[in-house]
């Protein structure tokens, strides 16, 4: 849970924006680039292999073997620097997972301010390589000529995609707005049946995804199936085709391709579909001048899969992208200085938004088991404004901005209220 207020995340916090352009560069140049990926990666890993691995702080690498990697792989000063900044970077992010960094891939190579220069006129791409310095054209949209206009990137990272080309990711830094102070509020309640459902009475349906889902889910298991296929021989002309379609190498190969392009068709899909709907939530905020407060949910994954169910329930639960849209909702709220606050969700689906007793959930409907309330509803509508109140206690005693807090208190606040 993050536990710090929301101004001074905002202070010491800058923006960052990404825009992923293609490089077009000569024969020549598409040369000098995978020769510096190549050196670069063997130098983190000849970092990696010699620096001791409970060293996860870049100054400290640095410091014990950077005369060593300048003068083994012919890189700039610049670029030393930054293979020994992503040494420590990946070996952070592997001791947090209980994993050790074990190879670096000659697919990318980062770059500073002076390994790396954006030229406005032309949109070229001024890189540092392990020969010369090359100036290659970009490939740029309406879109990245609007992002670029003006600036000066100081950062980028140069990488070559899985379709074989190369490709330039522009860190773009800016200061964030200041927040909106409001105490206005819209609860978002996270769902399978309902992706989101926010207390002003705005759904958006499972339906559609989860019918995607399962169509990519059996033609996975079709084209698996014929990619795990062993080969049969051609005995007769009448079996000819049933061993081509079934196991001949090249159906095997083409079934491979298939399914690495399905996977990346259904993950776009779904990011699409989380972009949508976090925009329409944060715009719907910035219009009403409201904060947002969303379920925290971490570790649901761990709890839910204790619980008997079967492979189906399980694939469904496990492929719910449900902290992509909160990641996607918290940096838009950024963005447009809208504050994304994570709350408990425990007993939110069960507690009644009217009088705070705890009611019965059937599927989608809800009634409270108050005699003086009785209200009976939609149960993620329900939810959504039970969260809506709970991040409303949060804000009100004191002016409180914390991230998160606990169910419990949180109860207490709203009744006080």
């Amino acid at each position: 849970m993050i536990v710090c207020h929301y101004g001074e995340f905002l202070k010491s916090v800058k923006q960052f924006l990404t825009l992923v352009v293609k490089l077009q560069p000569t024969s020549k140049q598409t040369q000098l680039l995978g020769d510096t990926a190549q050196a670069f990666a063997d130098a983190c890993n000849y970092i990696n292999k010699t620096v001791k691995h409970n060293l996860t702080n870049r100054n400290s690498i640095q410091a014990v073997c950077y005369q060593d990697v300048k003068e083994q792989f012919g890189l700039t000063a610049n670029h030393v620097v930054r293979a020994c900044a992503r040494v420590a970077a990946n070996r952070l992010t592997a001791k947090q997972k209980g994993r050790k960094v074990k190879h670096f891939k000659p697919t990318s190579f980062d770059c500073d301010a002076r390994t790396f220069r954006f030229v406005e006129t032309g949109y070229l791409a001024s890189i540092s390589t392990t020969g010369k310095r090359a100036k290659i054209p970009m490939r740029v949209s309406n879109y990245h000529i609007g992002k670029l206009s003006g600036q000066n990137p100081t950062s980028a990272q140069v990488c070559q995609h899985k379709d074989g080309d190369w490709y330039v990711h522009i860190q773009l830094k800016s200061d964030a707005p200041k927040p909106i102070k409001s105490d206005n509020v819209i609860g978002v309640d996270f769902g399978r049946r309902d992706i989101a459902v926010t207390s002003t009475n705005k759904s958006w349906s499972g339906k559609e995804i989860l019918r995607k889902r399962d169509k990519f889910n059996r033609v996975r298991a079709s084209l698996q199936k014929k990619a795990d296929a062993t080969p049969r021989r051609r005995t007769a002309q009448g079996n000819a085709h049933q061993a081509a379609t079934q196991g001949t190498r090249s159906t095997r190969r083409r079934c491979r391709q298939i399914l690495k392009r399905l996977s990346g068709k259904e993950r776009r899909y779904q990011a699409w579909l989380n972009h949508n709907i976090s925009k329409a939530i944060i715009d719907e905020a910035k219009q009403s001048q409201s904060f947002v407060s969303i379920e925290d949910l971490t570790g649901i994954r761990e709890r839910t899969n204790q619980k008997p169910r079967n492979k189906t329930e399980r694939r469904r639960s496990n492929s719910w992208a449900f902290y992509q849209l909160r990641t996607f909702l918290e940096y838009k709220g950024i963005k447009e200085g809208i504050e994304v606050i994570a709350i408990n969700p425990r007993y939110t689906s069960q507690t009644c938004h009217c009088c705070l007793h705890i009611g019965l959930r059937n599927n989608k409907s809800f009634k409270c088991s108050n005699k003086a309330c009785g209200w009976i509803g939609d149960a993620d509508l329900n939810g959504s404004l039970m969260i809506a109140l709970v991040g409303q206690s949060v804000r009100l005693p004191g002016g409180s901005s914390l991230l998160a807090c606990s169910i419990d208190s949180g109860l207490q606040k709203a009744r006080a209220v």
